[in-house]
């Protein structure tokens, strides 16, 4: 489930963070001048496409098992064609959510990643708009 109407994304501002070259393994770099590469902007990494480009926070838990918590931020990209077996942002009859489109013969799914939740088949009367296609997710870690 989504929380609250999408987001658009404009950029009001960069927001330039220093980005170490050194990798990281399972621990922490020294952020020593002589490591600093240049300034990284998310915008640059996260936005493909700033003017189909969406934000939106989820609700539930539906998605867990695709890394997917509650209250985690979408990117979602509409220029992006939704393919089988991506996770999309969808609004069903109304609805909103967010779940894997699956197309098995002639049939649509959008498929939970938690076993709690069954596959909804799309039916033909059914009301299926893709909002856009899932490209990251911003959550803190646990």
């Amino acid at each position: 489930m989504i929380s609250g109407e999408p987001i658009p994304f404009e950029a009001r501002t960069r927001l330039r963070i220093p980005l170490v070259s050194a990798k990281v393994q399972a621990g922490f770099p020294s952020p020593a001048d002589d490591h600093m590469e240049r300034s990284l902007d998310l915008n640059e990494h996260l936005v493909a496409n700033p003017a189909s480009t969406f934000f939106v926070r989820v609700q539930g838990d539906s998605m867990r098992d695709a890394g997917i918590r509650d209250g985690d931020i979408l990117v979602v990209d509409r220029s992006v064609e939704p393919k089988d077996r991506q996770i999309v942002v969808a609004m069903l009859d109304g609805d909103f959510t967010v779940k894997r489109l699956c197309k098995r013969e002639e049939k649509v799914f959008l498929e939970a990643e938690n076993s709690a939740y069954p596959p909804i088949e799309v039916a033909a009367d059914s009301e299926l708009v893709i909002w856009g296609a899932v490209t990251f997710v911003i959550h803190k870690p646990q």
